[in-house]
């Protein structure tokens, strides 16, 4: 089960590779939704090392991989230049977690 998570292939939490436990075994990855979330918030392509230090200082090498496996599912993808943007999938992935954001803007203001 190595490798990005891909639809139709077995993935953690399922052995046919069901589509939602791909995505959640993607998306469950350590800084998977920051890189997204950062490159959604940049609004234009951004260098590597822009993105790092949006992601904290993670390290690069987590970086890279994350960026690779992003790139794989189809969800981010490089410039000529090399900077990082997210593609139409990606964006539309943002989109689906905006009921996640209201709710944690929600259980944040909570008693």
């Amino acid at each position: 089960m190595a490798g990005t998570p891909t639809p139709g292939r077995p993935v953690r939490g399922s052995a046919t590779g069901r589509p939602v436990m791909a995505a959640l075994d993607l998306l469950g990855r350590r800084w998977t939704l920051r890189v997204i979330w950062e490159l959604h918030r940049s609004g234009a392509p951004i260098g590597f090392r822009d993105l790092q230090r949006r992601c904290d200082d993670m390290s690069s090498s987590v970086l890279s991989t994350r960026l690779r496996e992003l790139r794989e599912a189809g969800i981010a993808a490089p410039t000529a230049q090399s900077a990082w943007h997210l593609t139409p999938l990606g964006e539309d992935l943002v989109t689906a977690m905006g009921p996640l954001l209201e709710w944690s803007r929600a259980w944040a203001e909570r008693e």
